[in-house]
C-alpha cells in the first residue's frame, strides 16, 4: 500500500469531522457526539500518520529513527478505545453506568499507549524500517514487548467489539441491526489483522521468516477492516435520517387535505407562514399541524356536538369500530364547521361551541383521511351545504 492509500481515507475522516463539528459546538455535552467526534478523529490520525511518508517525515523531523512507531501504535491504541466509547454510548443505559464504562475503557487504554511509548524509550531502534518493523524489531528488548502489547490491545478491542455488537445485534432489529452486523464483519477483517501480524510476529521469534504476511497481507486487512466498520457505524444514523425524513413528508403530505379544509377558519388578514423550500421536512409537519390545531381554535364556535354524536352512533351502526367511529365523527364535525363558517362570513355566531378533544399526529392523519374517504363524511358535507345554499 502507498500513501494514497493511506491518505484518501483521511481526507474522508476530516471531511466528516468538518461536518460534524458545528453540531459537536452547539450540542457538546452530548456524549454520544462526542463519541463520534473522537472516532473520526483518531481514524483520521491513524491514517494520516500510518502513511509510510508521514512515517518517514516524522522520523526525520524528530531526528529519532523509528519515532513514528510508538506515535501510530498508539493512534491505533486510541482509536479502539474511541470506538469502544462509541458503542457504550451508542447502546446507552443509565448515564452513570454508561459514563463509567467509557472511562475505563479510556483509561485503560491510555494507560497502554503510555506504556508504549515507555516501552520504546526503552529498547533500541535505530535502523529505519517504514514497513517492516514489527518484524524487523521482533526479537529486540522492550521494542519487542511494545509491538506484542499493541497488538494485543488492538486484539482485546476487536473481540469486545465483536461480542458487544453482536449481542446487541440478536436484540434489536432494522437498519440498526444491520449496520452492527457490519460492524462485526469489519472487525472480523481487523482480527485476522491482529493474526496475521502476530503470527508473522511469533515465527520471527520461532526463527522463521514469515514476514509477508506482516508486511503485505496485514495492512490491506486493517484498510478494509476501518472501511466496513466505518460504513456500518454510518449506516443505521444516515438509513435512520432518511426513513425519519420520509414520515415526516409522509405525515405533511397525509395532513394536506386537513390542512386545506380548515383553512377557511383562518382570520382575514392573519399573516401566513411561507416557508423556504429547504426547509426541513420536521418543520414543514410541525407548522402544517400547528395550523390545523389553530385552524381547530378558531372553528371551535361552529362545532356541533350533537352532530359528532349522531354521527358516530350512525358510523356504529354501519359496523365500524369504536376508534373509527369517533374519527369519522371528528371529521364529520370539522367539515359542517368549515360549512357553517363560510356561511357566516362576519363572524357573527358569538356562542362557543364544543371544541372535539383531538390531540396528537396520529388522530390529525385519520381525521384527514376521513375527510377525504368516509362516505358518511361526505353526506355530512353535503347536507350542511345544501342547508347553508338555503334561503333563510
Amino acid at each position: 500500500m502507498n500513501g494514497q492509500d493511506y491518505y484518501i481515507p483521511a481526507i474522508a475522516m476530516a471531511v466528516a469531522l468538518a461536518l460534524k463539528l458545528p453540531a459537536l459546538r452547539h450540542n457538546w455535552r452530548d456524549p454520544l457526539l462526542r463519541s463520534v467526534v473522537a472516532l473520526l478523529t483518531m481514524a483520521g490520525l491513524v491514517f494520516a500518520f500510518a502513511a509510510p511518508p508521514t512515517i518517514e517525515a516524522v522520523n526525520r523531523w524528530t531526528g529519532v529513527p523509528n519515532v513514528s512507531a510508538p506515535l501510530v501504535y498508539s493512534l491505533i491504541t486510541g482509536f479502539s478505545a474511541s470506538c469502544l466509547v462509541l458503542v457504550v454510548n451508542w447502546r446507552g443505559g443509565p448515564p452513570e453506568k454508561t459514563r463509567r464504562t467509557s472511562r475505563r475503557w479510556i483509561l485503560g487504554y491510555s494507560v497502554v499507549s503510555v506504556v508504549l511509548v515507555v516501552l520504546f524509550a526503552l529498547g533500541d531502534a535505530p535502523v529505519e524500517r517504514l514497513r517492516d518493523l514489527d518484524t524487523y524489531y521482533a526479537n529486540t528488548p522492550y521494542i519487542r514487548e511494545m509491538i506484542a502489547l499493541y497488538l494485543v490491545a488492538h486484539n482485546v478491542a476487536a473481540l469486545v467489539m465483536v461480542a458487544m455488537c453482536w449481542r446487541w445485534s440478536l436484540q434489536v432489529r432494522g437498519w440498526l441491526r444491520a449496520g452492527l452486523m457490519i460492524i462485526v464483519a469489519g472487525y472480523m477483517f481487523n482480527l485476522s489483522y491482529d493474526a496475521t501480524k502476530m503470527t508473522a510476529v511469533v515465527a520471527r521469534w520461532a526463527g522463521h521468516d514469515l514476514d509477508y504476511l506482516s508486511t503485505f497481507a496485514a495492512p490491506p486487512l486493517a484498510s478494509a477492516g476501518a472501511l466496513v466498520s466505518a460504513i456500518g457505524f454510518v449506516l443505521p444514523l444516515v438509513c435512520q435520517k432518511l426513513s425519519d425524513n420520509w414520515d415526516f413528508w409522509t405525515t405533511y403530505r397525509r395532513l394536506g387535505w386537513l390542512w386545506q379544509e380548515v383553512q377557511i377558519s383562518a382570520p382575514s388578514g392573519a399573516p401566513a407562514v411561507h416557508m423556504a423550500w429547504w426547509s426541513a421536512a420536521e418543520l414543514r409537519m410541525i407548522q402544517r399541524e400547528s395550523d390545523i390545531h389553530d385552524g381547530f381554535l378558531h372553528l371551535g364556535p361552529y362545532f356541533d356536538r350533537r352532530l359528532r354524536d349522531d354521527t358516530y352512533e350512525h358510523a356504529v351502526a354501519q359496523g365500524a369500530g369504536e376508534e373509527t367511529a369517533r374519527t369519522v365523527a371528528d371529521a364529520a364535525m370539522v367539515a359542517a364547521a368549515v360549512q357553517a363558517r363560510s356561511a357566516d362570513p362576519e363572524g357573527r355566531v358569538i356562542e362557543a361551541g364544543e371544541e372535539n378533544a383531538v390531540e396528537g399526529p396520529r388522530d390529525l392523519l385519520r381525521i384527514s383521511h376521513a375527510l377525504r374517504h368516509s362516505p358518511v363524511v361526505q353526506a355530512v358535507r353535503q347536507r350542511a351545504a345544501l342547508s347553508r345554499s338555503r334561503p333563510s
